[in-house]
Parts: structure tokens; sequence; C-alpha cells
């Protein structure tokens, strides 16, 4: 009998490893805001359903939403690479030193909408032209629709922004609205509403969707159209983490990268955009102005003076610029 026993207990022991093995790898994903968002919801959500449904029993993503693992936005692509977690939603254009050259595909007036900034996006880190990534898989590079104005005050025109502060999300916005005479304050999304109810600042440079996401709705009234740059967006894996994973796993993750989640991401933001604004028009409370034409013009003179001065600074900044010309007039002519 103890025997029987002794050979149950080996043959368990043996069993052990498999038994392990038959567990799949758990993936921490870090988002800042909750589940509703848009970000979520067009970037995040179709890529960790996807790869949960197609890798079950070999890796599982599991999301921690609002912040949970890390609050501040700008330090999330530093805790990846710390290895607090495996995989960020993150704004690079918080963190330019880390991200140099993404300044490339935030000059205002250089693509046409979100399509155009976000299929070039993907191009760039497919090409691997772009610095601080080597670090990171990109399972998605996004742009939003171009940032508009939005605030508390009347911005009827271009001449109303001498003065006035208005929140930016990274360093081209601050010198396109220095040029047009406005007063840059950089801030996090998720600080908008604060700011603005409190009179920090006068209005903030937006595209449409996070006006819904992050409350910004509920305390701005005037809405001035005229289209800055979009916000690059990206969602990012710890190369560590990566590589650690079954060829199998890592086989997944990229089939739903790159072009996959562009796509995706950029058919529900347009839907989600145009919600946005369909609801601003129809509010008789709001006050929407479309720019003149010689605002158009003016705004137009400044954001070739900013590319054309950034372009000279120095060769590489050349060398990129004629890399993102190329790849919209190939989008370009394939429309």
């Amino acid at each position: 009998m103890f025997r029987h026993v002794v050979r149950a207990v080996i043959a368990f022991s043996l069993l052990l490893p498999h038994l392990a093995a038959a567990e799949p790898t758990t993936l921490k994903l870090s988002f800042f805001s909750s589940n509703r968002s848009m970000s979520y919801l067009a970037a995040v959500k179709p890529f960790v359903d996807a790869v949960n449904a197609e890798a079950k029993g070999l890796i599982e993503i599991k999301v921690y939403f609002s912040g949970a693992l890390g609050k501040d936005i700008a330090q999330q692509p530093q805790l990846v690479l710390d290895g607090a977690f495996d995989i960020a939603f993150v704004v690079p254009g918080y963190t330019p030193d880390q991200f140099p050259d993404n300044t490339v595909v935030e000059l205002p007036g250089l693509f046409r909408d979100m399509r155009d900034g976000t299929l070039v996006y993907t191009q760039l880190i497919a090409l691997n032209a772009l610095r601080g990534y080597d670090d990171f898989v990109v399972i998605g590079a996004y742009v939003t629709s171009p940032e508009t104005i939005h605030g508390k005050v009347a911005i009827n025109s271009i001449d109303d922004l001498k003065g006035k502060r208005i929140r930016i999300n990274n360093k081209s916005e601050t010198i396109a609205f220095e040029k047009l005479g406005a007063i840059p304050v950089p801030l996090p999304i998720n600080q908008i509403s604060e700011a603005i109810s409190s009179n920090k600042i006068d209005a903030a440079a937006v595209s449409l969707t996070p006006l819904s996401d992050y409350g910004i709705k509920r305390v701005v009234t005037h809405h001035y159209f005229l289209g800055i740059n979009g916000a690059p967006l990206a969602l990012l894996m710890r190369r560590k983490s990566f590589e650690a994973l079954p060829k199998a796993a890592q086989d997944i993750i990229r089939k739903h990268s790159g072009e996959w989640t562009a796509t995706r991401f950029i058919e529900s933001y347009a839907v989600s955009d145009r919600a946005v604004l369909d609801m601003l028009q129809s509010d008789s409370q709001r006050t929407i102005v479309i720019p003149s034409q010689r605002d158009r013009d003016i705004a137009h003179s400044a954001f070739t003076a900013l590319i054309a001065e950034w372009e000279a600074s120095s060769p590489r900044n050349r060398e990129l610029l004629t890399l993102v010309k190329a790849e919209l007039a190939k989008l370009h002519t394939a429309d």
C-alpha cells in the first residue's frame, strides 16, 4: 500500500511542471483613464479582446484602469521600462526627451486628418524611423484628429488668441500658439476641466472626442474650430516582456498590432468625433466659430514657418520630414 502511495506522489510531482506550464502568462496593461473613454474603446479594447481570444490558455492581458498602476500619465513609458507593468497606453508628447523624433508627427498643418496622421505614424514605427522606441514593442501608433480650441471665454477670431492661456499637448503646439500670440500652458488631458473651472487657463487645444471623455464639454461653451495638430498616442509593450513570451504568443500580438489596430482606431474614433460635433452643434447654449479665410491664411503662414524652422534645424529633421511627405504622397495617391 505504502509503495502505491509513493508511486502516486512521484507521478503527481512529475506532472506539476506540466500543470504549471498550462497556466497562461498574465500581462499587465496600464490605462490612465476609464473603460468608457474612446481611447480605450478604439485603441486598447480591440487589441486586448482579439489577443485574449486567440491566445486563450497561452497569455492573458489584464487591463488596470484609471491609473491604478500609476497616476502620472507622463511616467507611463518609464514605468513600463522599469517592469512595473508590461503594456501601457501613453501620450508621447508629454515626454519629448524620451521620444525626440515624435515632433515630426506633431507638426501643425502637416496632416489633413486623423487617418493621415495615424497611418503615417504607424508606417514610421514599422520603418524603425523614430528614436526612443528601441526598448518597446509598439503595438499601436495613433494620431487624433486636429485639435481645436475650446474654453469659457469667447474666441471669435485668430486675433482673440493673443494673450489667452491655452492648454497645449506637446512642444510643437507650444511654438504654434506662441506664433499666434497665445500663452501655451502644458497640461495633461485629465487636468483640463479643473484648470478651466479654476480659471488657470482660458481655453484648451483638444480634439473633439476628449471633450466628452474627460468632461471638458461641461466647463466650456465657446468653440473655435481652428485646427492645429493631432495628438500622437501609443500602445507600448516592454520589449523584455515580449521577448520572454513563446513565439506563438509573440505572433498573435504582432498580428493585432500596427495597421490592424490603426484601422480600428481610425474607424471608431471618427464615429465618436462626429457624435461629439453633432452634440455641440445641436446645443443652442454654445458658440461655434468656423475660422474665416483670413484666419486660416494667418494660421497657415505661422504653421509653414514653424515647419520650415524645424526642418532647417538639423539634417535629421530634414530627412524625417522628407520621409513623412513621401508617405503622405503614397497615401493620397492610393485614395
